[in-house]
């Protein structure tokens, strides 16, 4: 199910998807401009450093993260946000188990 352009997310109604070791994820909504993800990690998981030409903000929804953007690594519990820049090598550890919210813009257009 498409849920491009829809005003409206049910979380218990969309699929985790496998992102890695430890992590899945769910897109959340979207459209061309915007795509926001929900990225669940097990305590240990690591979100493999990499880059994206996209702009990403993130949210530690859940668990403490340590998060590293360009070389500087910050360690990030609940509430806690960061903000990646286009071409930026970043990864995530997850100290505990958590989720991240991720918007990315323009949108991922590989996740879908």
């Amino acid at each position: 199910m498409s849920h491009k352009d829809e005003p409206f997310a049910s979380d218990a109604a969309l699929p985790w998807e496998p992102a890695g070791e430890g992590v899945v994820r769910k897109i959340l909504t979207y459209r061309d401009e915007v795509m926001m993800v929900r990225v669940r990690f097990e305590a240990g998981a690591i979100g493999t450093p990499h880059s994206h030409p996209h702009i990403q903000c993130s949210l530690v929804e859940s668990g403490v993260f340590d998060i590293t953007i360009s070389g500087r690594t910050q360690r990030l519990n609940a509430g806690d946000s960061f903000l990646v820049p286009p071409d930026a090598v970043h990864g995530a550890v997850a100290v505990e188990a958590g989720t991240l919210v991720d918007v990315f813009t323009p949108m991922r257009a590989d996740f879908v």
